[in-house]
């Protein structure tokens, strides 16, 4: 495959667009390779954010050092957002106004976190999402007393949890019956709020937040939609977020819920291709899903780019998987699991638990708290399609 002078232009700063440029050099690729990213970091991991980094356990994020890109010819363009496509001159135009060409270009920009746009502008409301974010939520928090999360997903539990960590106590709201309600079902949502409760974390389900309140410039009550007022010196807000794909606007590439692609990570423009957070993806089935997980995109990876260079991409069965680590619980989740499901809880002793997700007669997925082993040999169960007895304790 021919990619032109230009080469191969990533646009992105995180673990899908390292990934790719690693596949890349691996895979002989000797033409130009260039990472363009809106941060002035090497590109680096994000799950650690909310967890190590916070509580001041871990500075250096990055994936990879400097020396791997001058070793492996990788061009970074940093800190200056992509801002524009233009598919018919195959250029990408930058925040800072500069005009880059490519032969093949691949979207891993990720996400952005949802703001409420009603919240006034006062000190000490925060999202969390990238490094400096990170680095100044931990600094707030070292000051803050009381503490209220705003949205109980995957985030907002982390994020509960180092900050009791760091002795900060800790409102959780969730509009939901549960955390994680919306994700993994109330069933286990109800042993998520369990194990913060224990922690000293306030957690109120079912109720939503009518208003945010400052003093002096800087937020001081969180007024709740049931009537009730929270202290606050610092707010979290962590109710989700979207495919960062606003800069693709008029360039003819396919957006729905992320970047359209087919089972390689091919666009609905020629020669623009995308994976991770931001690529909805079409699976065997024909089902388009774009897949929030970190083990996700080392997989994509290993298929976008045989495809992009006219090879030939391994056949790969992916069982989704991903982790989230709360206190001294680590809740791993296989499969694709949906609030849904009939849920079969078969070990809890109060901490940790085992639950099995079924549907239609199968083995849909398993999230364990606290069990890896357990909830890793499921693997090949899932994979198969296997019916939900063969997982299950015999009665």
């Amino acid at each position: 495959m021919s990619t032109s002078d230009n080469g191969i232009l990533i646009v992105g700063g995180g673990l899908a667009a390292t990934r790719t440029a690693e596949q890349l050099r691996k895979s002989e690729y000797a033409g130009p390779v260039t990472i363009v990213s809106d941060e002035v970091h090497l590109p680096y991991d994000r799950p650690p954010l909310s967890k190590d980094v916070l509580h001041a356990d871990l500075d250096d994020v990055a994936l990879k050092p400097a020396q791997f890109y001058a070793d492996n010819n990788i061009t970074l363009r940093l800190g200056s957002a992509a801002t524009a496509l233009d598919t018919a001159a195959k250029t990408v135009t930058l925040a800072d106004g500069s005009v880059l060409g490519y032969g093949e270009l691949v979207i891993a920009t990720g996400l952005v976190p949802k703001r409420i746009p009603s919240f006034p502008d006062l000190d000490g409301i925060r999202v969390l999402r990238n490094l400096d974010e990170a680095m100044a939520l931990r600094a707030h928090a070292a000051s803050a007393r009381r503490a209220v999360i705003i949205g109980a997903g995957f985030i907002g539990c982390e994020v509960a949890a180092s900050l009791r960590k760091l002795g900060v106590d800790v409102v959780l709201v969730e509009p939901q019956p549960a955390p994680l309600a919306s994700v993994l079902g109330e069933q286990v949502g109800n042993l998520v709020t369990r194990l913060h409760r224990a922690e000293g974390v306030d957690v109120r389900t079912g109720v939503g937040v009518a208003e945010v309140r400052g003093v002096d410039g800087h937020v001081s009550t969180v007024v709740l939609s049931d009537g009730s007022e929270l202290e606050a010196d610092l707010v979290v807000v962590g109710i989700g977020s979207r495919p960062a794909t606003d800069w693709l606007a008029g360039s003819g590439v396919v957006v729905d819920n992320g970047v359209v692609c087919d089972e390689a990570g091919r666009t609905s423009v020629a020669g623009v291709w995308a994976l991770g957070d931001a690529a909805s993806w079409r699976d065997a089935t024909g089902h388009q899903a774009r897949v929030e997980h970190w083990s996700n995109v080392a997989e994509q990876a290993r298929v976008i780019v045989p495809a992009m260079l006219g090879q030939e991409p391994p056949s790969v069965i992916v069982v989704p998987y991903f982790w989230s680590d709360q206190y001294d619980v680590k809740i791993q989740c296989l499969g694709e699991p949906e609030a849904t499901d009939t849920v079969h809880i078969v070990e809890d002793d109060g901490r940790k638990f085992l639950a099995f997700y079924e549907r239609d007669g199968v083995v849909a997925g398993v999230v364990g708290g606290g069990m890896p082993g357990k909830v890793m040999k499921v693997r090949a169960k899932i994979a198969g399609g296997a019916p939900i007895s063969e997982v299950l304790p015999a009665s």
